[in-house]
């Protein structure tokens, strides 16, 4: 779990090795976060794991979600037509790469139009969450880039099991976490002279 405070610092807040990311499993961390003193969240941002966002609201219920949107335009683009993918591609861009939230629902009304007959569910898709796509836009222009996303932590955490791979025998889950702890010690060490 990476955050950013108010100064444009990240800092990795918590974390978990093994096991299988689940909505409960998330409440409970997001709980146990909430404890240690992250009381006032103002954006939660993820991918789209079913009931992650509802366990972020029932901790954090005044905090603002944002689902990643690339993860959304990967999704919907590995269930199209691949003679389609390109333009579709190119269509999606419009909306979220939108300068207001104005201009991006015209650009999803014409991919609406374009697409809808010819793929309907995923249109849909996109109709159902664009409130939880879009909200990156209600935030200023120069963090905008940075909270539509989830790119930030998947990096991270490949770069922690980039670390962990050489170590293909560690012996415990114990010995797992350790490494991990260390690895996450020195990304927030450089991560507090670097905003972003």
């Amino acid at each position: 779990m990476l955050g950013v405070n108010e100064e444009g610092y990240r800092e990795i807040l918590d974390f978990f090795v093994g096991g299988q990311e689940s909505a409960y499993g998330w409440r409970e961390i997001l709980q146990n976060l909430c404890q240690r003193g992250v009381k006032e969240v103002l954006l939660g941002v993820f991918d789209g794991l079913p009931g992650l966002e509802e366990a972020f609201r029932a901790v954090y219920p005044k905090a603002d979600v944002q689902r990643c949107v690339v993860h959304k335009v990967r999704s919907t683009l590995n269930r199209v037509r691949k003679k389609d993918q390109f333009e579709m591609a190119e269509d999606l861009k419009l909306i979220y790469r939108s300068p207001n939230k104005k201009t991006a629902l015209e650009m999803f009304q014409q991919f609406e139009s374009k697409w809808s007959s010819k793929h309907p569910r995923e249109v849909q898709s996109w109709a159902n969450e664009l409130d939880v796509l879009l909200t990156f836009m209600d935030y200023p222009n120069s963090i905008r880039s940075v909270i539509y996303t989830t790119n930030a932590i998947e990096r991270t955490i490949k770069e922690i099991r980039k670390r962990l791979k050489p170590m293909n025998s560690l012996n415990s889950l114990e010995a797992a976490e350790k490494i991990v702890y260390l690895t996450i010690q020195d990304f927030n060490e450089k991560w507090a002279e670097r905003k972003l």
